[in-house]
C-alpha cells in the first residue's frame, strides 16, 4: 500500500471498557488512540474546501464513539476493528497507522503504558476467472455480484468475458475467462478462502487437476507481493504461458509491471504470441 500525504491525531484520550478481566470492563478505564491517516490532501490544499479533505474532527468523535460502544478483551482486536471501521466509513482513506495505548493496564510494576500498533489499508487485487461446466455466465455473473456486495472490496472493474479452448490437456469444453481488478481490505490468505467460498457456492469439485470446473477464482495479482508456501503461490506462477489471462489484463492494465519479470501486461502478451 503506497503512503502518500499524512493527517496525525496524537494521544485521543478516550473512556472505554476494553480488557481481559471482568474487574476492566466493570470498571473501565483511560486508553489513548494515535493514528496516522494515509490519504491525497493535494485537492483541499488548492481549494481549501473541507469537502474534500479527511475530516480530522469527524474522525476523533467516529474513534470515541467506536470504543465506547463496543467492548473487547484485547487491544489487539480493538486496534483490528476500528482500523477496519475506520477504512470502511471515510472514503479517503486508503491505509493507516492506529495505536491504542492503555496506561493503565492491570501490571503490578512501574511502567507508563502498553500498546498495539497496526498498519493496515486497501490493496489492489486481480482475479483471474474462469467457468466451463452448466451455465457459465451465471457461475461467473454470480461471483462477481457476491464480491460487489462484499463491503470488503470496492472500485470493482471487470474484463470482457473471452471465449478459450481448455488449458492443461484434460479434455473439456470450452472456457469462459475474464480477470477483475478491485481494491479490498482482506489480506492475502481471507482473500484466497473469500474465493474458496465463491467456489463452493458454485459447486466447485476439486477432483481433476485442470479438468472442468464450474467456477475458478484465482489471485494474479497483489500489490507488489511475491509470496511462496503450499497454500498460496503470488503472483500466480502459471500466467505467463496463458493468453486467456493476459488478453483481459492487458484490456484492465496493459502497463501493469509483474514483479518478477519485471515486464508489463502488454509485453508478456505479446512475448507469449511470438
Amino acid at each position: 500500500m503506497k503512503k502518500t500525504d499524512e493527517i496525525r491525531i496524537d494521544n485521543l484520550k478516550v473512556f472505554a471498557h476494553h480488557g481481559y478481566f471482568q474487574e476492566e470492563k466493570d470498571k473501565g478505564q483511560n486508553f489513548y488512540v494515535n493514528a496516522v491517516l494515509y490519504t491525497d490532501l493535494s485537492i483541499a490544499g488548492k481549494s481549501d474546501k473541507l469537502e474534500e479533505t479527511v475530516h480530522y474532527g469527524l474522525v476523533c468523535e467516529f474513534i470515541a464513539d467506536y470504543m465506547q460502544r463496543h467492548t473487547f478483551d484485547l487491544i489487539e482486536m480493538a486496534a483490528e476493528q476500528l482500523a477496519k471501521a475506520l477504512l470502511l466509513h471515510f472514503k479517503g482513506i486508503h491505509s493507516l497507522d492506529l495505536e491504542i495505548r492503555k496506561p493503565e493496564a492491570p501490571i503490578d510494576l512501574e511502567f507508563q503504558s502498553v500498546s498495539v500498533k497496526i498498519h493496515r489499508g486497501w490493496h489492489d487485487a486481480f482475479i483471474a476467472f474462469g467457468s466451463n461446466m452448466g451455465d457459465k455466465r451465471a457461475y461467473v455473473d454470480q461471483a462477481i455480484l457476491h464480491l460487489r456486495e462484499d463491503e470488503c472490496f470496492r472500485q470493482m472493474e471487470v474484463s470482457d468475458y473471452y471465449m478459450t479452448e481448455p488449458y492443461g490437456g484434460v479434455e473439456q469444453d470450452d472456457f469462459l475467462n475474464g480477470v477483475i481488478r478491485v481494491k479490498t481490505l482482506y489480506d492475502p490468505y481471507e482473500l484466497l478462502d473469500r474465493l474458496h467460498q465463491e467456489e463452493n457456492l458454485a459447486g466447485r469439485k476439486r477432483e481433476i487437476h485442470w479438468g472442468p470446473r464450474t467456477l475458478d477464482l484465482d489471485i494474479l495479482f497483489y500489490d507488489n507481493l511475491i509470496h511462496t508456501d503450499p497454500k498460496l503461490v503470488i503472483p500466480h506462477p502459471d500466467m505467463a504461458n496463458r493468453t486467456f489471462v493476459l488478453k483481459p489484463m492487458v484490456q484492465l492494465a496493459p502497463f501493469y509491471l509483474h514483479p518478477i519479470k519485471h515486464l508489463t501486461m502488454k509485453e508478456m502478451l505479446e512475448k507469449l504470441s511470438l
